[in-house]
């Protein structure tokens, strides 16, 4: 039987702090949260590898991110206990429940009715009680909840769409990863008075969301 408490502690040891993760709240938050929860029954058993997770049904082309990506994503963020943070890309809740350890309220939108409902659920069983799940295309953002201290994208994208980014709260800051495989990077863009400055977090790789690929351009 696994010992998931454990595995929780070996995961922060061994994939965080050795990928210079080192804000102690987002170390408690991610040894705190029982991140085997938000997983498939046949995937809980690996919960804690550092490899992104399929979850959702066949095909659904959703994933958990790795965990030391997520983790580095976070700090890259800065968030603050007074933060009104938004999740695009829900899946199944879990980065919706950690940031709500680090935030004052979470608004996670997801588009996928089956992860969605598993991700309610997940947030309900653990009495995480100031994040919520919405339904909608993540490509649209949530603006009837914003603007947003933080916008976490939670997945890859080739085009980050202005509807997103202008939820942004005036020095709101959103962490994204752009683009795949090797050329993936995580990037911060920044809100100063309607001016929006980006820059490069670190290297990273994750599965695309859907509706973030680039559209292909014919060629005659």
């Amino acid at each position: 039987m696994t010992d998931y408490a454990q595995a929780r502690t070996r995961m922060v040891d061994n994939q965080l702090r050795t990928n210079d993760v080192t804000d102690l709240r987002i170390l408690d938050a991610m040894e705190t949260i029982p991140r085997e929860k938000f997983l498939p029954a046949s995937k809980r058993a690996v919960a804690y590898i550092d490899e992104d997770l399929p979850i959702g049904g066949t095909g659904s082309g959703r994933y958990m991110l790795k965990p030391h990506v997520f983790g580095k994503m976070l700090q890259l963020a800065r968030v603050d206990s007074q933060d009104i943070v938004l999740v695009v890309g829900a899946g199944t809740g879990y980065s919706a429940a950690v940031l709500g350890k680090l935030a004052a309220s979470v608004v996670a939108l997801e588009e996928n009715p089956e992860l969605g409902e598993a991700a309610t659920a997940a947030l309900l069983d653990l009495e995480i009680e100031n994040a919520v799940i919405v339904d909608g295309p993540l490509t649209g953002g949530y603006a009837s909840e914003g603007p947003y201290d933080v916008i976490i994208v939670n997945g890859a994208v080739d085009v980050l769409p202005d509807a997103v980014l202008a939820q942004l709260k005036n020095d709101g800051r959103l962490v994204v990863i752009e683009g795949q495989g090797g050329a993936g990077a995580a990037r911060l863009y920044q809100n100063s008075d309607g001016k929006f400055s980006s820059r490069f977090g670190f290297n990273a790789s994750a599965p695309m969301l859907p509706g973030f690929a680039k559209k292909p351009q014919f060629e005659f």
